[in-house]
């Protein structure tokens, strides 16, 4: 799993109108918790691009005026309109504790059904897992190599190694569609 370093600096004073005036210095308000303690922080707006602003996932090293912690992106909170980045909580990974986290899905194998003219249209782009912090997957590996025409490929048939699946096993993750074409294609040969 990739890892980024976050440079903070420690908040004084926690209140609405303390954060605004941080978001106007371009400074985003942070939280840091799972520890004994709640870390609050504000880091600068241009260090979460490649955090937030990515499919990926990353670990991240949160750096509070040289104390160090380890930690992953719990939640991003957005304005509504403007989409300027207003607040991120960080969860603290412990050894031997799991942590919850949504993973991206990548796609592996053909699928006949797309061979044979259909579109794969992808569903669920991210699945929720649990697990230890080093098992964490860079990505969850979805074979569409049985995915025919017509049919979808659910959580339940993704294998998990060294972690837990919490997503709805019944939820679709990827389908193979019928364009149009071939669906009067296929109508027409069975006259």
């Amino acid at each position: 799993m990739k890892s980024l370093e976050i440079v903070g600096f420690k908040r004084a004073n926690l209140g609405k109108k303390d954060a605004k005036a941080l978001r106007l210095d371009s400074y985003v308000p942070c939280v840091l918790y799972g520890g004994d303690e709640q870390v609050h922080f504000s880091a600068p707006a241009i260090l979460f691009r490649e955090l937030l602003y990515t499919p990926e996932v990353h670990v991240v090293d949160v750096n509070v005026e040289g104390t160090v912690y380890r930690a992953i992106v719990q939640d991003a909170q957005f304005h509504p309109v403007n989409e300027m980045l207003l607040h991120v909580d960080f969860l603290l990974l412990q050894p031997g504790k799991e942590v919850k986290m949504e993973i991206p899905v990548k796609f592996v194998g053909v699928s006949p059904g797309v061979l044979a003219g259909g579109k794969l249209v992808s569903k669920l782009r991210k699945l929720k897992v649990k697990a230890l912090p080093e098992n964490l997957p860079d990505f969850v590996e979805v074979n569409i190599s049985d995915l025919e025409l017509g049919k979808s490929i659910k959580v339940s048939k993704v294998e998990a190694q060294n972690y837990t699946i919490l997503t709805n096993g019944a939820a679709p993750i990827a389908t193979v569609t019928i364009p149009r074409a071939l669906k009067g294609q296929m109508a027409g040969g069975d006259r």
